[in-house]
């Protein structure tokens, strides 16, 4: 069983850039193909970005296509969320997921792993 816990987050500024982390425990990470949701106050939990297995596709909502990157070390057992001229709307707790199967990775429903979140908060 792989356990999640993310990292990364804080108060930031409009324009500036962030990195988030997930680490993963357990020794099958490579099993698990990753994604980035994330929720704001009185919102719905809204898929960020999803990275395949291999980590040879990476998928993004398409409001962040541009801004936002996704990556994963397998050796490191962690994946990365890249965000930079990050916008006072990006304000969210962010979680990273992890799921057994490369399709369908927009939706909340293919992840069977969730971690506990990190605070982002962009001020204007």
């Amino acid at each position: 069983q792989v356990q999640l816990v993310e990292s990364g987050g804080g108060l930031v500024q409009a324009g500036d850039s962030l990195r988030l982390s997930c680490a993963a425990s357990g020794r099958t990470f490579s099993n698990y193909a990753m994604g980035w949701f994330r929720q704001a106050p009185g919102k719905e939990r809204d898929f960020v970005a999803s990275i395949t297995r291999s980590g040879d596709s990476t998928d993004y909502a398409d409001s962040l296509k541009g801004r936002f990157t996704i990556s994963r070390d397998n050796a490191k057992n962690t994946v990365y969320l890249q965000m930079n001229s990050l916008k006072s709307e990006d304000t969210a707790v962010y979680y990273c997921a992890a799921g057994p199967t490369d399709w369908g990775l927009r939706y909340r429903n293919r992840y069977g792993l969730w971690g506990q979140g990190t605070q982002v908060t962009v001020s204007s």
